[in-house]
């Protein structure tokens, strides 16, 4: 086959990097890619949402399967383009990627199935939206509708908090035309879980499970993110939990997808609050999640490739996958400033002193002058693995303190809770 992987993170490397190791793959291709793709694809210089762009590119090269990455480019319509030129894509339609470009959207629809989700209330007035604020009290959640790189999402402690939350988003309008209707949301306790699962417009093939850490600081603390690092296996998603959520979210969900003519076929990622044994649904994504393919990918025993086309193409009937009984641990390494301003052109050194049993996925990287520089704010993503979490734990940071990267800045305290109790934390 001729596969072509698009966008330029380390998801797209963790991708990139299995699929690279299926004897099905006859030429391996990423639009854009990135420093650490290049060693296992050729990298074309197409911006995802250069949606042209890559089907030209696709029927150049009689591309197989194209296996979309971003959600920009499904929401724009990367993948309908790409199935009307005769190319298999994995992702989502636009209609049916309005599951995570549309937070409205999500919303009504777990509503209209019966989802269990929290309770909600939809502003296009930001007036209104701190009025409603202010009688129901704190803490609150305030989100964007639409795509916002994974930033769009507060969670208010104080009333004003919320406030100035709504006049960032809604008035100043941070994240552009995704500000332009907000979702105000009780905020939820319990612990956060993702749910992953193969979709081919009916059936749904569970994946293993994932958490990953939003906030830029240690505790919890501190801006949104894209993501800070992330484990695999959640604790709190058993094989019980996982059919249940299989059964009372992911099911209803894609079946009333299917049944309104818009079926979704591709990966579909369920953030997840349980509480009291009881999973409630926090968002949907239309994708794999950055960090979280950093672990599941190194976690995954079988061949991805055949999977990724049954999805594609309808056929999920006679799928089933394997995964390693090991955990897996990822620390991302960011530039520091990030989630705001950064600096770019830091040189990376280090990467081959990082143990062999350690997986380095780029993300914000290139090549210059025949190094390695940062380009973006998330740039490494550092795997390790191990019997347990606390182990997976170890073999990360164990990996991140080999690189030489002054300005880098992580979190030392991914899957830390996950680790007590397996034997004693590092920092």
């Amino acid at each position: 086959m001729r596969i072509l992987v698009i966008g330029g993170g380390g998801r797209e490397h963790a991708l990139v990097w299995a699929i690279a190791g299926s004897p099905l793959v006859d030429a391996l291709f990423c639009a854009p890619g990135n420093a650490g793709i290049s060693a296992d694809a050729e990298c074309v210089a197409i911006e995802p949402t250069d949606i042209p762009g890559i089907v030209a590119f696709a029927r150049d090269r009689r591309i197989d399967l194209a296996v979309i990455g971003p959600e920009a480019p499904l929401a724009a319509g990367l993948a309908d383009r790409l199935q009307t030129a005769g190319i298999a894509a994995f992702g989502p339609s636009a209609a049916a990627a309005r599951l995570e470009a549309s937070k409205v959207f999500m919303k009504e629809m777990a509503v209209r199935t019966g989802v269990a989700t929290a309770d909600f209330a939809v502003f296009d007035d930001p007036v209104r939206a701190k009025a409603h604020v202010r009688s129901r009290g704190a803490p609150i959640v305030v989100k964007a509708d639409g795509l916002a790189a994974g930033k769009g999402v507060v969670v208010a402690a104080t009333v004003a908090e919320a406030e100035a939350a709504i006049e960032n988003i809604a008035v100043s309008r941070t994240f552009g035309a995704a500000g332009s209707r907000l979702i105000i949301e009780e905020c939820l306790s319990g612990e956060e879980a993702s749910a992953f699962a193969l979709v081919d417009g009916e059936r749904v093939l569970m994946l293993a499970s994932a958490r990953d850490h939003k906030r830029i600081g240690e505790g919890e603390t501190g801006a949104n993110t894209g993501g800070m690092g992330a484990y695999s296996p959640s604790p709190f998603m058993d094989g019980t939990m996982t059919a249940r959520v299989e059964r009372e979210i992911l099911t209803p969900i894609v079946r009333r997808m299917a049944e309104d003519g818009t079926p979704y076929r591709g990966v579909l990622y369920a953030g997840l609050m349980i509480d009291g044994g009881v999973p409630r649904l926090l968002e949907f994504n239309a994708r794999f999640g950055d960090p979280e393919t950093q672990v599941l990918m190194p976690r995954l025993h079988s061949d991805i490739v055949p999977a990724l086309q049954a999805a594609a193409t309808g056929s999920l009937a006679h799928t089933d996958l394997r995964w390693s009984a090991d955990a897996a641990v990822c620390v991302v390494i960011a530039a520091k400033g990030y989630p705001d301003a950064y600096g770019k052109g830091d040189s990376i050194g280090g990467l081959d002193r990082v143990p062999t049993d350690v997986a380095v996925f780029h993300a914000g990287t290139a090549k210059r002058n025949g190094g390695i520089v940062t380009v973006g704010g998330r740039v490494l993503a550092v795997t390790g693995m191990g019997a347990d979490i606390h182990e997976a734990r170890r073999r990360a940071y164990a990996g991140v303190e080999a690189i030489d990267w002054p300005g880098g800045i992580w979190r030392r305290d991914i899957a830390v809770s996950a680790a007590v109790g397996t034997a004693p934390v590092i920092p």
